[in-house]
């Protein structure tokens, strides 16, 4: 048994003057109503409907329980209508979840350039805790999770944002007092400053390239703005995103280091769930912040 059905049947039959009037309204057969009926009373345990040749009038027991199922699918049709709505308009919540540096650097500047033409979505942003499982941020409660890697995964849709480029760098009062190396062999004889989710470091493009895997480094952060703040103190040589150089009040003190070899550029990529009911703050988010770092880093 259809519960709804049913209700909606017994609301239908409170206000028709008989079977036949209600099943025209609900475009069923009078003989469908009357089973919805027969069906609601065997499930309550009570009668709910008087019937005679010419008339059917709810018993005391029907009028109260009609009133609550009109209640009931009123307040279902009102919250069905609510969600319809924030799903077609630019409204609601916005639950996003990235790692630190990239929360920290340009996509906090993003996200408020966004609630500028969009007040009417409220954002929430996590940043840390991103799970390597791509799916999880469903599980969490999160619409959007953001990655530096590539996320193959069937289960949830991806959208790539923008290039995020990288660079080593140094300060000049480092360089002075150590030297530049030349190439990348020269960097073992240097103070070489790591995040613990980069290890490894690529230099270079094609029959250049060159793969380095940092052994004991001077300092080892899990987070690219300590390490920045690490090289305009002098502390060594770092692998860091571009802007976070560039947009320090200190850009100048620092310099790139091997900038033949440069590291290569990581794709952002923004994932968010599958199938195709997106909602509608989700589409605007995401073609809003592709279209912001494209300005930003055309600039």
């Amino acid at each position: 048994m259809d519960r709804f059905a049913v209700m909606r049947t017994l609301v239908s039959v409170a206000h028709a003057p008989s079977f036949s009037a209600a099943a025209a309204e609900l475009n069923i057969s009078p003989s469908l109503v009357s089973r919805h009926v027969a069906d609601l009373e065997q499930q309550l345990g009570v009668r709910l409907v008087n019937r005679t040749a010419r008339s059917v009038t709810l018993t005391s027991d029907g009028a109260q329980y009609a009133e609550f199922a009109e209640r009931i699918l009123a307040e279902i049709e009102e919250q069905d209508a609510g969600l319809s709505q924030t799903k077609r308009s630019a409204e609601g919540r916005l639950s996003i979840i990235s790692p630190k540096w990239i929360g920290l650097q340009e996509l906090g500047l993003a996200i408020g350039a966004f609630r500028h033409e969009h007040p009417g979505i409220r954002v929430k942003l996590q940043l840390g805790g991103v799970s390597d499982r791509l799916h999880d941020f469903l599980d969490q409660g999160f619409d959007i999770a953001f990655h530096a890697r590539h996320p193959a995964d069937s289960r949830v849709k991806v959208r790539r944002i923008t290039e995020l480029p990288f660079m080593l760098a140094a300060s000049q009062a480092y360089l002075a007092r150590r030297g530049s190396p030349a190439a990348p062999v020269d960097l073992s004889d240097h103070d070489l400053l790591t995040h613990t989710g980069d290890p490894v470091w690529h230099l270079g493009q094609g029959a250049d390239a060159t793969r380095l895997r940092v052994q004991d480094p001077a300092v080892t952060a899990n987070a690219y703005s300590i390490i920045e703040q690490m090289i305009e103190l002098g502390c060594g040589i770092g692998h860091v995103p571009r802007t976070l150089v560039t947009s320090s009040p200190r850009a100048a003190e620092v310099v790139e280091v091997l900038p033949e070899r440069p590291p290569p550029s990581r794709s952002l990529y923004a994932v968010h769930a599958p199938g195709d009911s997106t909602p509608e703050r989700v589409k605007i988010f995401l073609n809003f912040v592709t279209d912001w770092f494209k300005q930003a880093h055309s600039a």
